[in-house]
């Protein structure tokens, strides 16, 4: 431009060019982008910008953009728009707005005139599912949003206007707007102001201001309230069926959420929809899925990413995927919003999907007497905990999940509801529904929460109850475990031919070094399954070193989530003189030591996941799980059962079993070869007893290693029982 040009003659002739459009038009259906109004404005931009640029100093407003304020431009065009005439000019109002906040570095969000109008333009859109304006839309929630960042004190104008920051005043708070600003601020908006009812001694000053209903009231603006209108319609255009829109839409509230000022987050946890919006719409997604779901098809879409909420297309498709797939997305993406969110965000919105979610839609079905509805819904739970990240959220499905209480468990106790039904899912008539709850414990195992652990397993072991007082420690395998005085181990037994190989040399004393203790417990495991019931061999597979490299990683990985939890490294020593009490193992250990023992007589799949669960609670470096489950050596306090004893009757009944079935050896090869798949899967006889015996022999191998890897061979020795945790 010339030098020479009045800027602001110029700009309001632009301004007059459009209103007098209004005025001599006849035509009522050319489209905006017809007519020179889009014209004028990108003019009107480009001169309020220039004359920006020429200012000397920064921070002040020139002529023409004190015309914009004072003559309240933008309230006229919010007008406009809002009338759409000529049809299409609300998309022209929406850009606009966008360009003037992005590209004028003075700040205008402080002026009554400027959010005033933007709160009222935010209304307009986001009201109708696909709006011809959604581009629009989420390109100005995309100024408002960076603005915010880079000044989070935006967030109170954006929200309810000067409400916020008049109650802060009220309070003494600093006003962290700069003073020139705040000064034209408040001149602009003096005429506005609502009178503050006066603080009452001994009131916390942001409790009263963002509790109080007569302060929360806002303008009313076109008889609505201008409450939230950034969120609203931000939660609006996250449900747009465009996914550039929605994505572009949760990436500005997610921004949002995790810059707010405290009094703002307080505001929009405590007095905003925001919480509820979010989590209605999370319900919403469940409902619409089908009644019924196949756990396979829940599991095969692992990996549902908020951003990447749809399906790839390549799966399988089935009945329901689009709507699990949005479902598991938007759970996703509720997660993220509690990682990111300011706390108080963050807790009010994880209470808002334990109370909705959790409590008041899965409950009921996992409550359910229907064995669909209960295999869904326990499906879906897992899921849910297998995409969960939020310490927030976490400590909410837990309190769910598992209650909060935390003292020893006893056998006639009645634990929470939820809690008791699960546990007794575990151990259903149906496998179906039994597999699909142990899969859910063994989700839950892997969550970085003391609580669980603590909860299912540990309470129950603190002060090592299932240790004999009073006795001294075993000098041999031989004085811990008698087999020829156990039930199973009967003389016709004997004489059959077995000879317990489960008894090792004697066991390692202090003195002996930790190579040696850890060659004991692992040729325990390894000698438990005697050699007529093992075929590894014959197929050229090699011992228990297969699983070290996996249980090393595992023992790894499960260590790093444990290392902030303070665990002790080394077992207490027991205090004789404390009187002895009942040991109860729990519900949760109780249940998997029952499934254990039949082993035998349940299906593959079954007892595939059974061990599976067993071998994440070994892998846990506490001392008490690891001398009650990976200790052979333990003097078992009377009644008390542990996982090697369990193990050792399963084998014991085994060879009792073995003299009824024909020609073993030879079958039992052969159901290991169709477990493999190096053989055609024909039905045989005893078939479950085989494939019993093949999961038995494979799990022992497991703890073997996972022994190994908790207990290093140049590992010092600093009990008879116990490996120093935590090394490997």
């Amino acid at each position: 431009r010339e030098p020479s040009i009045d800027l602001l003659q110029a700009f309001v002739e632009h301004w007059k060019g459009i209103t007098h459009y209004y005025i001599e038009t006849t035509d009522e259906n050319t489209p905006a982008k017809k007519t020179d109004i889009p014209w004028r404005l990108k003019q009107m931009l480009d001169i309020l910008v220039y004359e920006e640029q020429q200012q000397a100093a920064v921070g002040e407003a020139g002529p023409c953009l004190e015309y914009l304020l004072q003559h309240k431009i933008l309230e006229t065009l919010c007008t406009l728009g809002k009338a759409e005439y000529p049809p299409g000019m609300r998309q022209q109002v929406f850009q606009f707005f966008s360009r003037v906040l992005a590209q004028v570095q003075h700040p205008l969000l402080h002026y009554l005139s400027v959010h005033r109008p933007v709160q009222k333009l935010l209304r307009l859109g986001g009201t109708v599912p696909g709006s011809v304006t959604e581009k629009e839309e989420v390109q100005l929630t995309t100024v408002l949003c960076s603005k915010i960042q880079q000044d989070p004190e935006l967030l109170a104008y954006i929200l309810e206007g000067k409400k916020i920051v008049a109650r802060k005043k009220a309070c003494g708070e600093p006003d962290a707007l700069p003073k020139d600003t705040a000064s034209r601020r408040d001149k602009d908006c003096s005429h506005d102001d609502a009178p503050a009812r006066p603080q009452q001694d001994g009131e916390p000053c942001g409790t009263q201001a963002l509790n109080n209903p007569l302060l929360a009231e806002t303008e009313e603006l076109d008889g609505r309230t201008a409450e939230s209108n950034l969120i609203t319609s931000l939660l609006g255009l996250c449900r747009s069926k465009k996914s550039r829109v929605a994505l572009k839409a949760q990436e500005n509230l997610l921004l949002l959420v995790s810059t707010a000022s405290p009094a703002a987050a307080t505001y929009l946890a405590q007095s905003s929809p925001c919480c509820h919006a979010i989590v209605r719409h999370l319900c919403q997604l469940y409902r619409s899925m089908p009644a019924f779901l196949d756990p396979a098809d829940i599991a095969a879409l692992e990996g549902i990413s908020w951003r990447l909420p749809s399906a790839p297309s390549d799966e399988a498709s089935f009945p329901g995927k689009e709507a699990l797939a949005a479902f598991l997305g938007w759970f996703d993406y509720c997660d993220h919003l509690i990682t990111e969110a300011h706390m108080v965000v963050a807790d009010a919105l994880a209470k808002a999907v334990a109370e909705k979610l959790f409590v008041e839609t899965l409950q009921p079905q996992l409550l359910h007497v229907s064995e669909p509805s209960i295999l869904t819904s326990t499906a879906l739970l897992t899921a849910m905990l297998r995409q969960l990240r939020s310490p927030a959220l976490l400590r909410e499905a837990v309190t769910f999940l598992l209650g909060t209480d935390r003292q020893p468990e006893a056998p006639g106790d009645k634990p929470c509801a939820l809690y008791a039904y699960l546990i007794g899912h575990c151990d259903h008539l149906s496998d179906e529904i039994s597999i699909a709850t142990l899969r859910l414990f063994e989700e839950l195992l892997q969550k970085p929460h003391e609580g669980i652990i603590r909860s299912l397993v540990l309470r129950n072991l603190e002060g090592r109850p299932y240790v004999a007082r009073g006795s001294p420690e075993p000098e041999s395998y031989e004085d811990t475990l008698d087999l020829e005085e156990d039930p199973y181990f009967t003389d016709s037994f004997l004489d059959s031919g077995f000879q317990p190989r489960a008894k090792p040399r004697p066991a390692p004393a202090t003195s002996y070094d930790g190579k040696t203790a850890v060659t004991e417990i692992v040729n325990s495991f390894l000698c438990l399954v005697p050699e007529e019931a093992k075929t590894s061999a014959f197929l050229e597979e090699t011992g228990y070193d297969t699983y070290v490299h996996d249980a090393y990683g595992l023992f790894q990985e499960c260590s790093s989530r444990v290392a902030p939890w303070g665990w002790p490294q080394t077992l207490i020593p027991l205090d004789l003189h404390e009187p002895e009490r009942p040991f109860f193992e729990g519900h949760f250990l109780r249940v998997l030591f029952d499934r254990m023992s039949r082993i035998l007589d349940q299906p593959y799949s079954l007892n595939l996941q059974v061990t599976s669960v067993l071998s994440r609670l070994a892998l846990f470096p506490h001392p008490h799980i690891h001398e009650y489950l990976l200790d052979p050596y333990i003097s078992l306090a009377p009644g008390c059962r542990s996982l090697f004893s369990v193990l050792v009757r399963v084998i014991g009944d085994l060879m009792q079993r073995i003299q009824r079935v024909p020609q073993f050896p030879g079958k039992l090869l052969l159901v290991r070869r169709q477990l493999t798949g190096q053989a055609p899967g024909e039905q045989l006889d005893h078939q479950t007893l085989l494939q019993g015996v093949v999961v038995l022999e494979e799990f022992c191998k497991e703890l073997a290693a996972i022994a190994f890897v908790k207990f290093p061979p140049n590992g010092p020795l600093q009990n008879v029982s116990p490996a120093p945790e935590g090394q490997v």
